[in-house]
């Protein structure tokens, strides 16, 4: 293990500060091998001088020196080594000619060989246009009127339309604008392009067989499974989460249950367990066994396609199913050792992946601390089965959270819990895929068969990942970047180790429940939440909006926007006892309002789904149309002039008045100027509610004349700087309501605005300080805010 350490810790250097500390820390390791070296022979000569005449007391101090000499030698020459080879290609990286041009921001046109699978790129902003992430291999590029052969690791961030069907090793042409990498994976450079590829080769024998066998399993999916099941059977298998909605992904992510979409070691140790058991089963020999499980191996790299990424996975699986087989854990630590300092010396810059040490931790947890735990469990009767299946994804979170922490700056509260639930379905689920890709190209009967037998485990999942992610408070904020992991590392060691002594366990057990008593209840269901008599509730939905209008026959609503996470609107509306919708607004089609719809329909039937005169982006229009036919809820146009009514509340269409009939989709004022602006009469005043529309729409709705006045003002797109003043005065509201993410990115809500509204005299309200806003009958007459508070963070810092 010391030589993997060191290995890691040189390639770290020298990624992550530079090529010249990397150089200096080789060398050093060099100055180190060299001394255990010397210091290994000079103890070899003392034992054989010494000879079996020589005393107890020498022959001991010549036996211990070898140990840490030989340690240290080691180490020394494979950190010399990675460090080496980390530095060399940091330099590479430091002086390549596209360096200088993406600094410069220049066009470029690039041809490359794509590495690995094109990506889903999640919460790309308020558009949420379908985009990808390409990792390529460069081997031309034109920029800044220079053109010249050579290599290196380029990103490219492109429309999914053309890309994303692209398989690992076809070349193609890209052109666009270049820019700086701002990580320190030996990436020379970023290019965003808008267009589709041109001069796309084909791909190589085995991708393309892979890609069958991955269509397949895709295909099988989605004939025999609802939505959500049959989008991620392929990611859960194949780690091919291209038909996963941005929903799922936030849930899973929150859940904890992220490492479920991403091949790693576990696929590989469940595929070859299988295999292992059957041939058990059929009483084969070890050497057959063995043979058998290497073929299974090889296949499975292949179906999941051999890019880095699996290759890894497969190393990872290879030495944790060994551990399983073998039931000899000193044996197999040396062997995934081995496989990090292989892996380190092909490619340095896993050195600084976050799914490398995901699943170096993981394998390294299923190898040493499972064991422990299940025999801890066994000690106080718990049955092995249940003990194996509550060690397993308790041992894999404990060592991965840091790392997760660290790159999410939070710390999932449900995560082990979900995994325990999520655990029992994903081995069957993934053995049934795996059977279902290897048979979709010859017998579709029997692809589907696996594929329905997995549908049980996938809605499972899909329900677990979907309830643990509502839970109020399922994160908790956490310093982010080296800081916060090494922060949290240091709390697991030290409760790891104080949790040795009884007293300690005792103390900490009754600590959690008296959490669990205390905060659990007030959390998840607060005294006096939802208030009497609410009219209208904002829900905190994070950055977007997620509006609830009371009409008079309880349990039913109207909803205007779902925010952009469907877990947080369905908390809401659940916290709310919202069973069905008389109709569902969409103010207009951005990721921030819409991503959430899934969440809301989640068992609640809306009568229509309404849009304004606009429809774009068109990729948001595909995703709204397709989850209303899923909920068999009919789509219909809003036009200003319009008045719908429904007992205790009155909507007015007020706008837009002068919509462009085409928008560009990339441009956010454009898009946010199409947004439906209602004016809302409920029993306690009125409301007037523009959605995100900025100053043009704005200004046209000031021309026209328009009765804007209300008793309540929506804040126009989560009090940004784009609103004119003369349209938030017009309103003389009392109250002004804010619905924003706490610690988003966008620097809303504007300061300059939330003086404006403060000298207007209005009673100003943001969710990202108070959590839910509830309207609500005032003391004295006319209306008043409740907050419910436990204010959520913008979904897409994630």
């Amino acid at each position: 293990m010391p030589p993997a350490l060191a290995a890691w810790t040189g390639a770290l250097v020298a990624l992550g500060l530079g090529w010249g500390p990397g150089v200096l820390l080789a060398a050093l390791a060099l100055v180190a091998a060299a001394f255990g070296g010397r210091r290994l022979l000079a103890a070899r000569r003392t034992a054989v001088s010494a000879g079996p005449t020589g005393s107890a007391g020498s022959t001991g101090s010549a036996a211990q020196a070898p140990r840490w000499a030989a340690g240290l030698l080691a180490s020394g020459i494979c950190a010399a080594a990675v460090g080496g080879l980390a530095s060399t290609a940091a330099h590479q990286v430091a002086g390549h000619p596209l360096r200088a041009a993406a600094s410069a921001g220049s066009a470029a046109t690039l041809e490359i060989v794509l590495t690995d699978d094109p990506a889903p790129l999640r919460n790309t902003g308020p558009s949420g246009g379908a985009r990808v992430v390409v990792r390529a291999e460069l081997v031309a590029a034109q920029a800044a009127g220079a053109r010249w052969r050579g290599d290196g690791h380029v990103v490219l961030l492109a429309p999914a339309e053309g890309w994303a069907g692209l398989l690992p090793g076809q070349r193609a042409t890209a052109s666009g604008t270049l820019g700086s990498s701002t990580r320190s994976d030996l990436t020379v450079a970023v290019l965003r392009t808008r267009g589709p590829p041109r001069d796309v080769g084909p791909p190589p024998g085995l991708q393309f067989a892979a890609g069958d066998l991955r269509a397949g399993l895709r295909d099988a999916s989605r004939t025999v499974l609802a939505d959500e099941p049959g989008a991620l059977l392929p990611g859960l298998v194949v780690g091919d989460t291209s038909g996963i909605g941005a929903d799922l992904d936030r849930d899973f992510r929150t859940a904890g249950l992220t490492h479920l979409l991403a091949v790693s070691g576990s696929n590989v140790a469940f595929v070859l367990g299988a295999v292992l058991l059957l041939a058990r089963l059929g009483r084969l020999g070890p050497r057959t066994a063995a043979v058998l499980a290497v073929l299974a191996l090889v296949g499975f790299v292949v179906l999941a396609r051999p890019s880095p990424s699996v290759l890894r996975a497969g190393a990872m699986g290879a030495v944790a199913i060994l551990a399983l087989a073998l039931g000899r854990k000193r044996s197999v630590l040396p062997a995934l050792a081995a496989t990090v300092i292989v892996l380190l010396l092909v490619d340095p810059a896993l050195a600084v992946d976050a799914g490398f040490a995901l699943s170096v931790l993981a394998t390294g947890a299923l190898v040493l601390l499972a064991p422990v735990v299940v025999t801890a469990l066994r000690r106080r009767r718990v049955p092995p089965g249940i003990a194996e299946a509550l060690a397993i994804p308790l041992a894999a979170h404990v060592v991965t959270a840091p790392v997760i922490a660290g790159l999410s700056g939070e710390v999932s509260l449900v995560a082990v819990l979900a995994n325990l639930l999520a655990a029992p379905a994903v081995a069957p689920a993934t053995v049934l895929g795996v059977l279902a890709a290897v048979l979709a190209p010859w017998w579709t009967t029997g692809a589907h068969a696996a594929v329905w037998l997995a549908g049980p485990e996938m809605s499972w999942l899909v329900w677990v990942a979907h309830r643990c992610a509502a839970v109020p408070g399922a994160t908790l904020h956490w310093p982010g970047g080296l800081t916060g992991g090494l922060l949290l590392a240091g709390l697991v060691l030290l409760a790891l180790v104080a949790l040795r002594w009884r007293r300690v366990r005792l103390v900490a057990l009754a600590v959690a429940v008296g959490l669990l008593l205390v905060l659990v209840p007030t959390r998840v269901a607060p005294v006096g939440w939802p208030p009497a008599d609410w009219a209208m509730v904002m829900c905190d939905v994070g950055q977007g909006d997620g509006i609830v209008l009371a009409t008079g026959e309880p349990g039913r609503a109207v909803l205007l926007d779902a925010g952009p996470d469907g877990s947080a609107i369905d908390g809401c509306l659940s916290r709310l006892g919202v069973r069905s919708f008389a109709l569902v607004v969409l103010s207009h089609l951005h990721a921030d309002h819409v991503d959430g719809l899934a969440g809301a329909l989640r068992g609640r039937p809306a009568a229509a789904i309404a849009l304004g005169p606009v429809h774009e982006p068109l990729g948001a229009l595909a995703q709204v149309t397709g989850r209303a036919r899923a909920a068999g809820s009919a789509i219909v146009g809003l036009d200003p002039g319009v008045t719908l009514r429904w007992p205790g509340l009155a909507l007015d269409v007020l706008g837009p008045l002068h919509p462009h009939t085409h928008v560009d989709a990339d441009d956010g004022t454009e898009v946010n100027d199409t947004s439906v602006v209602l004016r809302a009469t409920t029993p306690l005043g009125r409301v007037l509610l523009p959605g995100d529309a900025e100053a043009e729409s704005q200004q046209a709705l000031l021309a026209s004349g328009a009765d804007l006045r209300a008793d309540v003002l929506k804040v126009p797109h989560h009090g940004s700087r784009s609103s004119l003043p003369a349209f938030v005065t017009a309103a003389h509201a009392r109250l002004a309501l804010v619905s924003v993410g706490q610690g988003n990115s966008y620097g809303h809500p504007n300061p300059a605005m939330m003086g404006l509204l403060a000298g207007t005299g209005a009673l100003v309200r943001r969710t990202d300080q108070s959590g839910d806003l509830a309207l609500v009958p005032g003391a004295g007459g006319g209306s008043a805010v409740v907050a419910r508070g436990d204010p959520r963070p913008d979904p897409r810092r994630r």
